[in-house]
């Protein structure tokens, strides 16, 4: 009897499971039906293939039968990749704009804020930062440059129990490796922003490494100086990447891709197409004069520790506003080629 209302029960459980089935879902279980009828007349054709060995034509017949097997194996290949690309998306959509337990039982549940959400408002307006283009991009940069300040300040104090500068420039609290990082983390990620994160993991640790690598390097061949050594830590890649933070890269990946991009999208929808074409034109042409001070700043830094005095007027001025003292005040870890090799030879 129990055997009974086992059977039962798992017939009715199945029957749920299965209340929905969709033309793609009937589709696949056709295409499972063909692949063993296909394999059934298969194991039939094996006797006269070794009857049709000796003969042209058989032998003909038998390379098409190959050549067609391995173009519908190639077809299932892709269509395998297809069908998971879209399960993925379709769960990953509903994920990111499914209300949680928590947002459920409040009486005036938090707006949902997701790139699916983000993109349908988007595609309803022509607005001036639409999609990934080249006004939202300059955004992404700017905003980008000051989070990453913040968020490195604070891992700062949580770490080492001070607050120190964590900026790239002399004006503002700007840094263009997390302005840059997050430019190409968008790029990058945008196809995938609405997938599951694990995509958006791999592909902020391989693209933030890339780039910290970059800017690294960068900084070396241009400035003489390294504003961050890894030698010390395990699995580092020239003292310029290590897998720690390959995976603090990862994660940034995820959360910038499926929080920050589409929180920025909504609020940059806010602004209208006039006033946020000059304000980001604006923005942008002063965070070109700022690097380019800084540029001048540090470059007049590294001649003073190499001994050298100042050659005109600007140098003068340049002396004058950014004294070594302020420089170490906005830079307390960037070192300079020769003054590394000193501070280790004190050190020894």
């Amino acid at each position: 009897m129990n055997k009974t209302e086992n059977s039962i029960n798992e017939s009715a459980k199945t029957e749920n499971e299965c209340e929905f089935l969709s033309d793609f879902e009937k589709s696949s279980r056709e295409m499972l039906d063909c692949i063993e009828k296909t394999k059934a007349k298969a194991d039939e054709f094996y006797p006269q293939m070794v009857k049709k060995v000796n003969s042209d034509t058989g032998r003909e017949d038998i390379e098409r039968r190959i050549k067609s097997y391995k173009r519908a194996t190639d077809n299932l290949r892709k269509a395998y990749w297809r069908a998971f690309e879209l399960s993925d998306e379709f769960d990953a959509r509903w994920s990111d704009i499914r209300p949680s337990k928590r947002s459920k039982k409040k009486k005036n549940p938090k707006k949902i804020i997701a790139n699916t959400v983000v993109d349908l408002e988007e595609n309803k307006r022509n607005h001036f930062a639409k999609g990934i283009n080249l006004y939202k991009l300059m955004i992404v940069f700017f905003l980008g440059s000051i989070i990453g300040v913040i968020v490195e300040t604070l891992w700062c104090v949580l770490k080492n129990g001070y607050i120190e500068s964590r900026c790239a420039f002399v004006y503002g609290p700007f840094n263009p490796l997390y302005g840059f990082g997050a430019v190409v983390l968008s790029i990058a990620l945008y196809r995938f922003r609405n997938r599951s994160g694990w995509i958006s993991f791999l592909g902020g640790a391989i693209v933030g490494s890339a780039v910290e690598y970059l800017c690294s390097w960068g900084q070396e061949l241009l400035l003489g100086s390294r504003s961050w050594d890894y030698s010390g830590m395990p699995f580092n890649l020239n003292g310029r990447i290590c897998l720690q933070y390959s995976f603090l890269w990862g994660f940034l990946g995820v959360f910038w891709i499926k929080s920050c991009y589409p929180f920025i999208s909504k609020w940059v929808l806010k602004i209208s197409n006039r006033m946020g074409k000059i304000l980001t034109w604006s923005v942008m042409a002063f965070l070109v004069l700022d690097a380019i001070i800084t540029c001048a700043a540090v470059g007049r830094w590294a001649n003073r520790v190499n001994g050298l005095p100042p050659a005109n007027v600007i140098s003068e001025l340049i002396d004058d506003r950014f004294s070594d003292a302020r420089m170490k005040r906005i830079f307390p870890n960037m070192v300079f080629g020769e003054q590394e090799t000193t501070e280790t030879q004190i050190t020894e």
